[in-house]
């Protein structure tokens, strides 16, 4: 089998695709036919239609070696499956149909990341060669150098403040521009730094924070307006630990408009008759708006809230563009990017998988809220 992929890849490239495609498409055709006639209901209708779908192109995949050819096999698969059970109607073969669309986004994902994910969680486990089993070396190096615990506790603060002041401050803007005058203009204002890219916004704010000696004309906007009240410029990025505040700054600069667009909209989708209901009861403004706007939006502060705790959780180009880790900013994933740079690969996959690990709450507790919602409704 192996001198028969080898004789295909010393064809031009124009004549491997049809022979490969043609030949792949007579086996899933076989395949379909003998799946065809299999029971239409059951454990083994289910387990059948699984594993064409997912395992023969994944299992082809792992045979010849090629991101390029999956995806291909990949799409292939998905319109012979749409084309031969296009006839389905009212269930009748509808998981076979289901599957097959699904079929290339789930060997894309299978490709893209369940096999990086099993790799990494590998490599975190082995030696920088990873030619070693090491076990839980690379965590404990972690967790016993200073560098090491100061990079997991700033990822912390990072998720602590960044979500909490993004949405405080963007309900806040939503609840005080809702219905004023020129709210849109205010909106485009608040909004205009998502569309900014974090190296660009950092950029910005790095010329904010730049710092001259004293006496010199100051470049940075904030160290001018030190020296305009009589103080001495000062290079905010470099002072430990305030400069990692400084870096937060930035991404609660650029959450904040989604946080505001999110929640503004949730706003008006709070029933008017319940606000009035709250209003002809006596309540004052802030009451109605504890007892009535937040939990009227509860489900879309919890997207907001999730959504940018992930984002601060895996915070890349900010500190690498400001300070490249430097003076104590290091956060979990640029130092995985800094230890794969400086070769030491089972250390920089350790800190993927904490890393992995700090997001998966998160991610679940996000995916459960949403299910309750939909039982809600």
């Amino acid at each position: 089998m192996s001198d028969f992929f080898n004789w295909i890849s010393t064809l031009p490239a124009l004549a491997q695709i049809p022979l490969v495609v043609g030949a792949f498409v007579a086996v899933v055709a076989v395949i379909l036919f003998f799946v065809e006639i299999a029971p239409r209901s059951g454990r083994r209708y289910t387990i059948i239609r699984l594993a064409v779908c997912v395992l023969a192109p994944l299992a082809i995949f792992l045979f010849l070696g090629s991101v390029a050819w999956a995806a291909a096999i990949a799409a292939v698969l998905g319109g012979v499956f749409f084309i031969l059970d296009y006839r389905a109607k009212q269930g009748v073969g509808y998981l076979f149909q289901l599957v097959g669309f699904l079929a290339p986004a789930l060997i894309l994902l299978l490709i893209g990341l369940v096999y990086p994910t099993i790799l990494t969680a590998i490599a975190a486990f082995q030696n920088n060669r990873g030619n070693r089993f090491i076990g839980f070396e690379n965590f404990v190096w972690i967790f016993t150098q200073p560098t090491g615990i100061r990079v997991v506790l700033n990822t912390i603060i990072w998720v602590l403040i960044v979500p909490a002041f993004s949405t405080a401050i963007g309900l806040a803007y939503a609840v005080f521009i809702d219905k004023s005058r020129g709210e849109k203009f205010f909106k485009i204002l608040v909004f205009m730094p998502m569309a900014i890219s974090f190296v660009g916004a950092s950029i910005i704010w790095k010329f904010v924070y730049t710092a001259r000696p004293a006496g010199q004309n100051q470049i940075g906007l904030l160290n001018q307006i030190v020296v305009l009240f009589g103080g001495q410029p000062t290079d905010f990025v470099s002072i430990s630990p305030w400069n990692t505040f400084f870096l937060i700054v930035v991404l609660v600069w650029i959450q904040t408009g989604f946080a505001m667009v999110v929640l503004s909209a949730a706003i008006k989708g709070v029933p008017t008759e319940q606000l009035e209901a709250a209003e002809l009861d006596g309540t004052n403004a802030w009451e109605r708006f504890i007892n009535v706007t937040v939990p009227g939006i509860r489900s879309s502060l919890i997207v907001v809230l999730t959504t940018i705790s992930i984002a601060s959780l895996k915070v890349f180009d900010i500190v690498r563009t400001m300070t490249a880790g430097a003076n104590s900013t290091s956060v979990i994933a640029n130092e995985m990017y800094t230890q794969w740079k400086g070769f030491e690969n089972g250390r920089s996959a350790a800190f993927a998988l904490v890393l992995f690990v700090l997001v998966l709450p998160i991610v679940v507790y996000n995916a459960r809220q949403i299910q309750k919602q939909r039982e809600i409704r």
